[in-house]
């Protein structure tokens, strides 16, 4: 990973030594994504990371997220499950915070937006059933698919998960939309709240 790096901070620093540099960011973030999805503040605290750096490496990062991201716009998402997953993981594996999506399909199982619900833990304080069901009738999505991160990194639910899960389940069956799934990203891999028969 550190070679990766190593190329891409020569970009911002033609005439240095970018291999400690590469080293050191990747022992303070744990890994290339770790180091991609890091804040320009945080990586200009390693010593050699400047403003360019940062911003070099920030820009390797939206390239990524926005490529995942085309993968999955227009195409039925259940058909491009494994493209969904890398989109996810991409967005939301390193997160230092808990963050809630819903996205909100269309009949033909297109992505119609992906809606950030917020952040913080996925509890009966942080989501309620209510906004996310009407939220789903305002744009007339058909289903949607319930998204969020553990930063512990293990991708395992908790009881809020699945008690929460199927509550907007129940909800959006008597008003004619599926929950498709609840996905939860974790740096240790995903999980299918579906796959687990938890929904």
């Amino acid at each position: 990973d550190y070679e990766v790096l190593e190329y891409l901070l020569f970009a911002a620093i033609p005439r240095g030594d970018t291999k400690p540099i590469a080293k050191a960011l990747i022992a303070q973030f744990g890994s290339l994504a770790g180091v991609l999805n890091a804040d320009p503040k945080s990586l200009q605290r390693v010593k050699g990371v400047g403003e360019a750096s940062a911003a070099a490496i920030k820009s390797v990062s939206i390239a990524a997220r926005r490529m995942t991201r085309g993968e999955i716009i227009k195409k039925p998402v259940l058909g491009s499950w494994q493209a969904l997953i890398d989109y996810l993981t991409t967005d939301m594996a390193h997160l230092t915070v808990e963050r809630v999506r819903i996205l909100y399909l269309d009949t033909k199982n297109r992505l119609i937006e992906d809606h950030h619900l917020g952040d913080g833990s996925i509890d009966e304080a942080a989501i309620h059933p209510r906004e996310v069901i009407r939220r789903a009738m305002d744009l007339g999505a058909a289903a949607m698919i319930l998204v969020h991160n553990h930063p512990s990194g293990s991708p395992e639910p908790s009881r809020a998960d699945i008690q929460i899960t199927q509550r907007i389940a129940e909800a959006g069956r008597l008003l004619g939309v599926t929950v498709h799934d609840h996905v939860i990203i974790g740096r240790e891999g995903h999980t299918s709240l579906r796959a687990k028969g938890l929904i």
